[in-house]
């Protein structure tokens, strides 16, 4: 069993690369990757109930991953042609189209290589795993959820525009941050800038925590 797990990614490698069948045709996810940040969630399979749910909550907040340039992968250890049917019947059931690449795990192969097998939970199905990678391919962040448990929408969202904003202004987020809260800046870490920062306009709780509105 323990074999089962071949890698897991940590936050800062470079995202496992991969060829696999989608729903959208053949995909090599550095390719895909380039450019543009992703999102990549495993689910346990197609045709179940809270799979379902979460797969049309992607589907549905097409056009905000598009807007904050970011693409959306999905995959399970399924063939291709599970993948295809049950895009159709959530399609005529529902009318949410899946319309992001699902990718077809059949040999278990990528899900192996991101940690997503998880044996403890289960030996044939990959657990409820997000990652989301930057436009150069680095993992930014993990998320793992059990198999009975859904993920968060709001959540992975929050934490995407987290990632992006602290790239683009160089500062943190602290608890509960969401778009327009303010952020923390980094500690000074010279007398010099301590003593810039005691004469700034920053919201000072203590020297070391310091926030401002972007």
């Amino acid at each position: 069993m323990e074999d089962q797990i071949i890698s897991m990614p940590r936050i800062g490698d470079m995202a496992p690369d991969f060829e696999a069948v989608t729903t959208t045709g053949k995909i090599k996810f550095s390719e895909y990757n380039k450019g543009s940040w992703v999102v990549f969630f495993s689910h346990p399979a197609d045709f179940t109930p809270v799979c379902t749910t979460e797969m049309s909550g992607f589907a549905l907040e097409k056009e905000f991953f598009a807007k904050n340039n970011t693409k959306l992968m999905g995959l399970s250890i399924d063939s291709i042609h599970s993948h295809i049917a049950w895009v159709n019947a959530v399609n005529e059931k529902t009318g949410v189209l899946f319309e992001f690449p699902i990718v077809a795990d059949i040999s278990m192969e990528v899900s192996k290589k991101y940690g997503m097998l998880q044996p403890g939970e289960s030996e044939t199905a990959a657990v409820r795993a997000v990652f989301i990678m930057d436009p150069k391919g680095k993992v930014r962040l993990m998320m793992y959820y059990p198999l009975n448990v859904g993920r968060n929408m709001a959540e992975i969202k929050r934490s995407l525009l987290a990632l992006q904003t602290s790239d683009e202004y160089k500062v943190a987020m602290p608890l509960d941050w969401q778009p327009g809260d303010k952020v923390i800046v980094p500690a000074p870490k010279t007398v010099e800038e301590l003593a810039e920062r005691k004469n700034s306009d920053l919201e000072m709780v203590d020297w070391y925590l310091a926030k401002k509105s972007i």
